[in-house]
């Protein structure tokens, strides 16, 4: 039986004629459409699996490493930030897997693809950030004005305050 190279699917039938065995898989695949609002794995980059599967008599365990590069927005500066990413990982594959604990292990093949994108899609960044240090958008080189002002043209005055707010003025919170 062929397979392609990339392929997350595992053939476990002589695994899991002998409990307790274990066996290692190793593979770059490209996994497309990882992404969440702020970052993404890059279409031309792979995710690493370095994992044992071990046969459990419930079915099998996949113990090992996950590892990804993302690339994503700055949340401060809107630059790009690229970042790499390993999980540790021990899943249970199982005939009737119960949701949210355990993955199908169907029949005699594993498939490690739903695995994979859960975990790379868990662990992405949310909110990157290139440098600790970043500041943002420097305000003095790049003043956020109202376009009126950008064009040079004079600022509307400034409007009286809303007399329905006026008894706060009052108050002394100090």
């Amino acid at each position: 039986m062929s397979r392609r190279a990339d392929s997350l699917v595992e053939h476990v039938a002589e695994l899991r004629r002998r409990p307790g065995t274990r066996r290692p898989v190793q593979r770059s695949v490209p996994v497309p459409g990882l992404a969440v609002t702020s970052a993404g794995v890059p279409a031309d980059r792979t995710v690493d699996l370095d994992l044992d599967l071990e046969s459990i008599p419930e079915g099998v365990v996949a113990t090992g490493t996950l590892r990804f590069t993302w690339r994503g927005a700055c949340r401060r500066c809107l630059g790009d930030v690229d970042g790499v990413t390993a999980v540790d990982l021990r899943e249970v594959f199982e005939p009737r897997p119960t949701e949210g604990e355990t993955w199908l292990l169907s029949g005699d093949e594993l498939d490690l693809e739903p695995m994979v994108r859960e975990t790379v899609l868990v662990h992405l960044p949310l909110a990157p950030l290139c440098d600790d240090a970043c500041r943002g958008p420097a305000p003095d080189a790049f003043p956020a004005l109202p376009a009126d002002d950008a064009a040079g043209e004079a600022a509307e005055p400034a409007r009286p305050p809303d007399p329905r707010w006026a008894a706060l003025d009052q108050l002394d919170l100090g």
